[in-house]
C-alpha cells in the first residue's frame, strides 16, 4: 500500500524547489492548513499539488465560502504525477482564510483517490525515486539547456530576471525551465513526470529551440492562450 497524502487539486504544475504562493479561502482546505500547522511531528508539514485535466474544474468555484462543496473528484481528473507543497509561511487572516507560501518538495504518483473520511481531499500515492545528482549526461546537456533558455528568454522578454542567479544543479536548472517557459499544461506535466534529469533537459532542450523559432519568425507567444499553464490559482 502507498502512502496517504492529502492532495490539492490546481490548475498549475508544480516543480520542486519553485514558490507556489495559495490564497486559502474553502473551508475545507482551511482545515487542511490547520491539521498541517498542527502537526507535531519533525517531517515537512506538506501536502500534494496535482494538476486538474484540461476541462475538469476544481472541486468549487471562487466566489462565497458558504457555498455547498463542488463534487467529489475522480482520480480520472488528475493528472497521475504531482509534487508536494512543503508550507513554509503561513499567516492567517482576521476571517479565518490563509495566505500561506509553499516550496515544491517531492514528486509522486496518484495511485488512488483514498476513502472519504476527511474534508479535504486525499490520495493514495507512491513516491517517485530521487534523480541522480552527478548524472554525467545531465551535466553535459545542462549548457546547452541554459544557452536555449537564454535564447528563448531574450526573445520572449528582453528584460527578464530569471536568469539573474543560475542553477548550478543540472536537476534544480531543469524544475526551473519547465517552470518558466511558456509551454502548455500537458508539456509541463510530461517534464514533471520524466524518468530522470537527462531526459527532461533533452525533451527542454527541443521545446526550447522550437518555441524560440517561432518566436523568432512571428514575434508572438506561439500556443494559444487557453493552451499555456494557467495562473496559480488563488485557492
Amino acid at each position: 500500500m502507498g502512502a496517504i497524502l492529502p492532495v490539492f487539486p490546481l490548475g498549475t504544475v508544480l516543480f520542486p524547489g519553485l514558490v507556489l504562493p495559495l490564497h486559502i479561502f474553502e473551508e475545507r482546505y482551511r482545515t487542511l492548513v490547520r491539521d498541517l500547522v498542527a502537526t507535531t511531528t519533525d517531517e515537512p508539514h506538506e501536502f500534494g499539488v496535482v494538476t486538474l485535466r484540461h476541462g475538469s474544474e476544481v472541486l468549487s468555484g471562487e466566489g462565497d465560502d458558504e457555498r455547498p462543496d463542488g463534487p467529489p473528484v475522480a482520480v480520472e481528473q488528475l493528472y497521475d504525477v504531482g509534487c508536494t507543497a512543503e508550507l513554509r509561511q503561513v499567516t492567517e487572516l482576521p476571517d479565518g482564510r490563509f495566505d500561506i507560501v509553499t516550496v515544491g518538495r517531492r514528486r509522486f504518483r496518484v495511485l488512488s483517490i483514498a476513502a472519504d473520511t476527511l474534508p479535504y481531499l486525499t490520495a493514495e500515492v507512491e513516491w517517485l525515486p530521487d534523480e541522480e545528482p552527478d548524472d554525467p549526461t545531465a551535466r553535459l546537456l545542462a549548457p546547452r539547456v541554459l544557452a536555449a533558455f537564454r535564447t528563448y528568454l531574450d526573445l520572449l522578454r528582453p528584460d527578464s530576471e530569471v536568469l539573474d542567479q543560475v542553477p548550478d544543479d543540472p536537476t534544480v536548472l531543469s524544475h526551473l525551465v519547465a517552470a518558466t517557459a511558456q509551454l502548455t499544461i500537458d508539456e509541463r506535466q510530461e517534464l514533471l513526470a520524466a524518468p530522470d534529469t537527462a531526459v527532461r533537459l533533452r525533451s527542454e532542450l527541443r521545446l526550447l529551440n522550437r518555441e524560440a523559432g517561432l518566436l523568432a519568425r512571428v514575434r508572438a507567444v506561439p500556443v494559444p492562450l487557453s493552451d499555456l499553464a494557467r495562473p496559480v490559482s488563488p485557492n
